[in-house]
């Protein structure tokens, strides 16, 4: 089982039922919280220093404002600042986010081991998630697992992200066109720009371009 833990979470109940729970079902017997990014930082680095490296970071996503100064403001931040320096650790992220495509986009861009959402089963889930990485295999919730099955996530493309981009600005498909045609963006004709978004209107099941936008914006892909 993993040896030193570093959790990162910024209400302390939260990092204390973390740790308690770890420390009763899955034996780690070192783990250290820390309720700012900053300090989480600072206490890696010290544990790398003492050469009593951490081999296992749970973060959350997101982190209060305060009073403080802070140059690591959130967890994606601090996942980056860690992997930096031991790109090896293991990361959990422990978040409310529950987007199918935002929560895809963790594993494809910072190649996290692990996904659980705070929630009913949260804390039985992460501690199920720390086994099955210790182990060797990666964890998303079960909240979460179907709807990110890459057959149930529809891929946008740079073209498409940008065409919706525009469109949620309010600018007309004759506008848009405009705009590739100037910027050497192809395709650009009326005809092509529609039959593109009538494409993704048909793909996401929506009512109209309006719904499309909605709907990309509540998946995270917008």
């Amino acid at each position: 089982m993993f040896k030193k833990v570093l959790v990162a979470e910024d209400l302390g109940s939260i990092n204390h039922g973390i740790s308690n729970i770890l420390h009763e079902r899955t034996g780690i017997k070192e783990i250290k919280q820390a309720q700012y990014c900053d300090d989480a930082y600072l206490k890696f680095r010290r544990a790398r220093r003492d050469r009593s490296p951490f081999d296992l970071l749970i973060t959350d996503l997101s982190f209060k404002d305060s009073h403080r100064e802070r140059d690591i403001v959130s967890g994606i931040q601090l996942i980056k600042a860690i992997r930096t320096v031991q790109p090896e650790i293991k990361v959990i992220i422990y978040s409310m986010e529950d987007r199918p495509a935002k929560v895809k986009s963790f594993f494809d861009e910072l190649c996290i081991d692990g996904y659980v959402c705070k929630g009913r089963y949260g804390l039985n889930e992460l501690v199920q998630s720390v086994n099955d990485i210790y182990h060797g295999k990666t964890f998303v919730s079960p909240l979460l697992s179907n709807a990110m099955n890459k057959n149930n996530i529809f891929e946008l493309k740079d073209y498409d992200l940008l065409l919706l981009k525009h469109l949620s600005d309010g600018l007309t498909q004759e506008q848009i066109g405009a705009y590739f045609k100037k910027n050497q963006i192809a395709p650009n004709s009326i005809s092509s720009i529609e039959k593109r978004l009538n494409k993704l209107k048909y793909n996401f099941k929506a009512k109209n371009a309006i719904h499309l936008i909605a709907m990309t914006k509540d998946l995270g892909l917008l």
